[in-house]
């Protein structure tokens, strides 16, 4: 199911508001950024690699934890492959006291080559809250299955399943086409998304990722999760790609104009589009690489 807005800007409450430092894995400092808006007036933390947020003073703050999303998912020389899941996508408040926390940001999926399944994201973890890595994307015709995470890879062609994306996290990826003989049924799934399931493929028609959440909590509004994109497959006339999810997907491959996935955006938690079935030339694509996870952390100034 979509994820409630309402969750989205939860309010901060309290006289006593929370004072930290941000420093990357290495020990370096991380700029944090003031801003205000309509609620008042915010100090926010982005980490965009692993490190450590320290607390001098506790109190209440709002947190987006995004994972790594899958990869996409490579295609064989007649069928299409499927779109990776986006990472799991957690937001919300908590309580903090005076401690170092220490914060995980997980790597994207590798796309996979020749009629496999994807590598699943990496998990994302903050403030005691871990979100799934998302669900690595189904191949072609053989180990088609997309994988479960915090969204679920699609499915590839030939009858391949959606993987079942994390309760409160995300969603399920969409199914590949099934072939009946006609040669126009060999198309991915998309790759579930944190704010929608992944579409199923329809014909040589690959599946859309489902789409991503929008946050402003880093002080600009931005769509994270977005599935990836499932592959189409060419015979000649052509079957259209699925696009990406809103949030950072990647596209899937088109078969025989642009026939590999691309690569979901970095720090979004997207997931890998799909490769493209190339029946006319007979080659098999690859997937594209799943996005990078996030995690921003908030507080009232």
């Amino acid at each position: 199911m979509p994820m409630d807005p309402r969750l989205l800007r939860p309010r901060a409450s309290g006289s006593a508001f929370p004072a930290a430092t941000a420093t990357d894995s290495g020990g370096n400092p991380i700029a944090a950024v003031d801003y205000t808006d309509a609620e008042g007036n915010w100090r926010a933390h982005t980490f965009t690699g692993s490190g450590t947020l320290t607390f001098s003073r506790g109190g209440e703050v709002e947190y987006l934890i995004v994972a790594g999303g899958g990869g996409g998912g490579g295609s064989n020389e007649n069928n299409a492959a499927a779109g990776g899941g986006a990472g799991g996508l957690l937001t919300g408040t908590a309580q903090v006291t005076p401690q170092g926390y220490a914060v995980v940001v997980g790597a994207g999926g590798t796309g996979s080559g020749q009629n496999t399944q994807a590598d699943s994201g990496v998990d994302s973890s903050a403030l005691g809250l871990t979100a799934a890595g998302g669900g690595g994307g189904g191949g072609a015709n053989l180990n088609n299955t997309g994988a479960s995470g915090g969204s679920g890879g699609g499915g590839g062609s030939q009858g391949g399943t959606g993987g079942a994306g994390t309760s409160g996290q995300g969603n399920a990826g969409g199914d590949g086409t099934v072939n009946t003989g006609t040669q126009n049924d060999r198309a991915g799934g998309g790759g579930g998304g944190a704010g929608g399931a992944g579409q199923d493929a329809a014909d040589n028609d690959a599946g859309d990722g489902g789409v991503g959440v929008e946050s402003a909590i880093s002080g600009t509004a931005t769509y994270y999760a977005g599935g990836g994109g499932g592959g189409g497959r060419s015979s000649g006339s052509g079957g259209d790609f699925g696009s990406g999810g809103l949030g950072g997907g990647g596209n899937g491959g088109s078969g025989l104009d642009s026939p590999a996935g691309e690569n979901a955006t970095a720090n979004t938690g997207g997931g890998g589009g799909g490769g493209g079935g190339d029946a006319v030339n007979a080659n098999a694509s690859p997937g594209g690489n799943g996005g990078s996870g996030v995690v921003i952390v908030r507080y009232r100034r």
